[in-house]
């Protein structure tokens, strides 16, 4: 899996990268903390200026991008989204991985202690996906693995298939504006279980891709795959980089909500990032 899902999340960034919009990878690293141990930093920016309305392109920076910064210690991550001129709106996930069928109901219950939760459960096969990110190639309802010949992934799955593990997710979402906080909350918490659906559909139906990679293969997968990404993204950027953007002083607080808050609902769409969600199995 571990394997599966970096490959997953190049392959597709760049895939979706093009015309100076997309994931441009700032920094990839080896980092090591006193607590978790060894791991990787992953600092992403993502442009997507015109997958906005053409509203809100009139109101934010040409030049406009969210950060993503990741540390993966597997089996845990730890990964936030920000967005530079909304401060009070952030997206956090904490990320734990086990070898069993998402049966562990208390994984999290040092991280959240009293606060309220909501717990869903994602079911790579059978929940339903936006048509847009619809494939046939990728529907696990018919998917078989050539090489492993895992799948076809039939009803009740979970009780039967073998190999299986779960990937838990803790998602906290803030936004700390009056009179909007409920609801773009609530809001963001869907998007993100969507594109965390399709980014494991994914991961699961380009296995025969990945399945014969060593971890030492995949990181050189990964680095190719963000220098061709960052041509395809920074090339374009640089042209326009020197244009005057619009100033977002003046903007009311929520008009930037509003733009942010589709932002990111087109960021989480478009870009698996390293990242599930909740119970995700």
């Amino acid at each position: 899996y571990r394997i599966g899902q970096l490959y997953m999340i190049s392959k597709h960034s760049h895939e979706q990268s093009d015309r100076g919009e997309g994931v441009e990878v700032v920094q990839n690293e080896p980092f090591e903390d006193p607590v978790h141990g060894q791991g990787q930093f992953t600092e992403k920016r993502v442009y997507l200026n015109s997958k906005l309305p053409s509203w809100a392109r009139a109101v934010v920076p040409k030049i406009f991008y969210v950060t993503e910064k990741a540390w993966n210690y597997y089996p845990y991550t730890i990964t936030g989204e920000y967005c530079s001129f909304l401060p009070k709106f952030s997206i956090h996930i904490e990320t734990k991985y086990e070898d069993n069928k998402g049966s562990n109901d208390n994984i999290f219950d040092t991280e959240l202690k009293d606060q309220e939760r909501e717990v869903c459960f994602v079911d790579i096969a059978y929940d339903e996906i936006p048509d847009r990110y619809y494939k046939e190639s990728e529907d696990l309802r018919y998917f078989q693995s050539e090489k492993t010949k895992r799948g076809i992934l039939q009803e009740g799955w979970r009780d039967t298939q073998d190999p299986i593990m779960c990937s838990y997710k803790l998602v906290t979402v803030k936004f700390e504006v009056w009179g909007l906080q409920t609801r773009v909350e609530q809001f963001v918490h869907k998007v993100v279980r969507d594109v965390l659906l399709l980014g494991h559909r994914q991961a699961f139906a380009w296995v025969d891709e990945w399945i014969d990679m060593t971890f030492d293969d995949v990181r050189d997968y990964e680095r190719k795959m963000h220098e061709k990404t960052n041509i395809k993204v920074c090339n374009e950027q640089q042209e326009h980089s020197t244009a005057n953007p619009s100033s977002l002083d003046d903007i009311e607080i929520h008009d930037k909500a509003s733009v942010c808050v589709f932002f990111f609902s087109t960021f989480l769409l478009q870009f698996s990032s390293s990242v599930s969600y909740f119970h995700s199995r």
